[in-house]
């Protein structure tokens, strides 16, 4: 199966390597609440026909148990929902059966209420009260071999099941049953961080959303200096967001970089000519999140451009991410590919700090990290191996000396998300190598 959906998304894959990001571009139209349930509910249809049984039988596992409370949903469960369905309500149960011999893999649901189309109902309350028991009936019919469920001590991501209901699950089993549960980490990571052909079809239209909503910001439209703070562009970028019926994953952030300032400015101070700016920015749309991060010069009167010692810093945080890029290779763990590019980046004279992860139903996803903006080192979180049909924010900076700031360091950071077919890795909507421009030109 894997194999099949690499082939599909590689033919779906448009973006070159290192394709040149348009600045400011159109923003692409946007469906109507009822269209996008609709088009989530055809990628979560696929996906449960398609990945779910992949994943169980590559790890030899035939049942598959999931369990959230109201308001406390398994970060798995919750992608698993239809578009209507929103969030657990009260107890959701879905349980993932495979049978063998190549027939299909059952889906239940035991819940009072339904979830849409996608599980087929398994309780009916008023004939057995007890849920728990509902659930233990169901597995002892089946007699599954091992019975996963979502707890981990390495993720998050495969860790939503709460100690309560892990109790109450399996005081419900007797005591066979009960020795063949085993940790279903590798199912949750695996889920989520699988992207599929229909989706990759979609995702490079939901980046180009927020790259026109950062060309926005970064406009005369709405920085006037002298006027402008930090804060009050963050919160335009918040309100933007609001605006186009989108969702965020985190508040945006705005700093400005000033010639003769060694820290970065926050807050209500206010943008001047001369400053470069930075943005960390995501939305959230169809279910998929973006992370980006871009830098603009805001011109002095009669400049055209940005210095050519700001231009030469981005340019080379454009080296450093050819270097994180040019070392992804499926198998590889996260430590791996950040020791391959911190030596390729530092084998140029580069000052580089790498922090790239997963992105996709989470902004910071499941899967292997590259590095973290404070530790450089291999770590625990980095040794998941990396796989194919996996969506990417190339995050990173590089740090070096700007010639007209009087030789000031100044750190150049960028973020851009990307898609790894399994043998490269391509910009879903390219790349920043030259500054947004903000003032008369």
């Amino acid at each position: 199966m894997r194999g099949i959906l690499l082939a599909s998304v590689m033919l779906a894959a448009a973006p070159a390597l290192a394709q040149p990001e348009q600045l400011a571009p159109t923003l692409p139209p946007m469906l109507s609440l009822r269209e996008q349930a609709s088009v989530r509910d055809r990628w979560t249809a696929e996906r449960l026909d398609t990945i779910v049984p992949a994943l169980m039988r590559e790890q030899g596992i035939d049942m598959w148990v999931l369990i959230a409370r109201e308001y406390l949903e398994d970060p798995v469960l919750a992608t698993m929902l239809d578009a209507r369905s929103l969030r657990a309500r009260r107890r959701t149960i879905l349980v993932f059966h495979d049978p063998g011999g190549g027939r299909p893999v059952e889906r239940l649901t035991v819940s009072r209420y339904g979830v849409g189309n996608l599980f087929q109902p398994a309780w009916v309350p008023e004939t057995q009260p007890d849920q728990w028991r509902r659930l233990a009936e169901l597995i002892a019919e089946r007699n599954p071999s091992k019975i996963a469920v979502n707890v981990s001590a390495a993720t998050a991501f495969g860790d939503g099941l709460t100690q309560s209901q892990y109790q109450a699950f399996t005081a419900a089993l007797s005591p066979e049953l009960r020795s063949r549960i085993v940790p279903g980490e590798d199912l949750a990571v695996g889920w989520l961080e699988t992207r599929t052909p229909a989706e990759m079809s979609r995702y490079p239209e939901i980046v180009r959303t927020a790259h026109a909503i950062i060309g926005e910001g970064f406009s005369n439209r709405v920085v006037k200096p002298g006027a402008t703070t930090a804060q009050d562009l963050a919160w335009w970028f918040r309100e933007r967001i609001a605006e186009l019926k989108l969702a965020t994953w985190f508040h945006p952030s705005v700093a400005i970089f000033r010639q003769g300032v060694a820290q970065e400015l926050g807050g209500d101070e206010v943008i001047r000519a001369g400053d470069m700016l930075w943005v960390d920015f995501g939305i959230m749309h169809l279910g998929l999140a973006t992370d980006t991060q871009h830098l603009a010069y805001v011109l002095k009167p009669g400049e055209t451009d940005a210095p050519a010692g700001l231009k030469a810093g981005l340019a080379a945080a454009n080296r450093v991410q050819d270097a994180v890029t040019s070392s992804f290779s499926t198998g590889l763990s996260g430590n791996q590919i950040l020791a391959d590019a911190r030596a390729k980046a530092l084998a140029q004279g580069l000052n580089p700090n790498i922090y790239s992860h997963p992105i996709g139903y989470h902004g910071h996803g499941a899967g292997a990290a590259i590095g973290f903006w404070d530790d450089q080192n291999a770590s625990e979180r980095g040794t998941h191996k990396l796989r194919p049909n996996t969506a990417w924010s190339i995050e990173l900076s590089q740090t070096q000396a700007v010639p007209e700031w009087g030789g000031q360091v100044v750190q150049f950071r960028t973020e851009e998300d990307a898609f790894f077919d399994g043998r490269s890795v391509h910009y879903l909507d390219g790349r920043q190598t030259r500054f947004h421009l903000i003032g008369d030109r």
